[in-house]
Formats: structure tokens, C-alpha cells, sequence
């Protein structure tokens, strides 16, 4: 029928895996096949890891400083600290 050549059974799938497995060879083919991929995935997870922790850091300082404000003090806090931005004046310091 069609639907044998369809659907195939569990224990065929693992031998195909298996078999694939099989033709890539061991860790250090496949390590040296892949050098590149494997060096730019290592750069891209620290350059993000960096970026996270400058962005929580500074982040962090920004909103710090209307800590402990309530109500309208807050808010007039904020407005400034918008204002600072959108005039291109943000203070890092």
C-alpha cells in the first residue's frame, strides 16, 4: 500500500539516525568540520552576554534615580529624565 512507504516504523528511524551518526565520525570530525560555525557561535554568545549586562547595569542606574518617589514627585521625575533623552543629554555618571 501507500501508506507503508509513508509511514515509516520507529525502529527504522533510530537505524537511519544511527547510521548518520555513524558516517560523521566522532566528536573531534565532527569539532574540526564545524571550527567555524562553533568560533562564531562562541563570539555572538559573548558579545550578547556583554551587551546584557551593559543594558541591565545602565539600566539599572536609570531608573534608580526616582527610586523611593511616589505620586507626582515620580512623575515629574520621569518626565525629566524623558526629556533628558529625547534632547540627547543622557548622564551615564
Amino acid at each position: 500500500m501507500v501508506l507503508d512507504g509513508i509511514v515509516s516504523s520507529p525502529l527504522r528511524r533510530h537505524q537511519s539516525l544511527k547510521k548518520q551518526w555513524e558516517e560523521l565520525g566522532s566528536y573531534s570530525t565532527v569539532i574540526n568540520r564545524h571550527r567555524y560555525l562553533l568560533t562564531a557561535l562562541l563570539l555572538l554568545a559573548f558579545l550578547c552576554t556583554v551587551y546584557l549586562y551593559f543594558a541591565v547595569t545602565l539600566g539599572a542606574r536609570h531608573s534608580s534615580s526616582c527610586y523611593g518617589l511616589v505620586g507626582k514627585e515620580k512623575a515629574m521625575c520621569q518626565l525629566q529624565h524623558v526629556q533628558a533623552i529625547s534632547n540627547g543629554k543622557l548622564k551615564f555618571f
